[in-house]
């Protein structure tokens, strides 16, 4: 085992599956929108990473600009992580044509992920790091906060909102609702995320007034 990968890994898994939570990304005037405290700062823009893809080919994030990002950090220990790999591939399918593109960012050691996905379907590009797949996840704000975590980008690259915890249909079609707006003009980065925030509070609403 590499130690500081799996130091770093046990500190990233230590609130792993925190689900429902939505937080803001950090904004100049006049789109600002304050963090969340436990956020950090989530860059206004996506920072450029690079890691190796499935096929051992290093891939920047970069090369998908253009297209309205759906960047899932996750780990093949982590439960609610493997939950939403279905979700991920519909969205893949369902939204591609719409200009969306779903990418996987897997911190985990890299023979684990390539045993893993041949045993299950992954239909979108997957990026596997151990340290540097930590750094990305730092350079998104997020060194203290557990997996999974999806981020969503505008076309423009621009940091829309970032989703801690298991994603739901009704939760990412909302976002990606809001995400199509903010392309189409038809919203500011504010207005889409006090959309998203509305969207998010009454499907947390929703699920605590359901019978356990």
């Amino acid at each position: 085992m590499r130690p500081a990968a799996v130091a770093g890994l046990v500190a990233m898994a230590a609130i792993a599956g925190l689900a429902g939570y939505w937080m803001s990304a950090r904004q100049p005037a006049p789109e600002a929108v304050p963090p969340s405290a436990a956020a950090r700062q989530v860059p206004a823009e996506l920072p450029d990473f690079t890691l190796a893809d499935a096929a051992g080919q290093p891939r920047s994030i970069r090369e998908w600009s253009g297209k309205s990002l759906i960047i899932n950090f996750w780990a093949t220990w982590c439960p609610p992580c493997r939950r939403e790999l279905p979700l991920l591939n519909r969205l893949h399918a369902d939204h591609a044509d719409e200009g969306f593109q779903v990418i996987g960012v897997a911190v985990d050691f890299r023979e684990d992920v390539l045993a893993f996905m041949q045993e299950t379907p992954i239909d979108y590009p997957m990026l596997i790091g151990e340290q540097d797949g930590l750094d990305a996840a730092r350079a998104l704000g997020m060194e203290n906060l557990g997996f999974p975590f999806t981020v969503f980008t505008d076309r423009r690259g621009r940091v829309v909102t970032v989703h801690v915890g298991e994603l739901h249909a009704p939760q990412a079609e909302a976002i990606l609702s809001a995400v199509a707006s903010v392309d189409a003009g038809r919203l500011n980065l504010e207005a889409a995320r006090n959309e998203i925030e509305r969207a998010l509070a009454a499907f947390r609403a929703e699920r605590q007034q359901k019978p356990s």
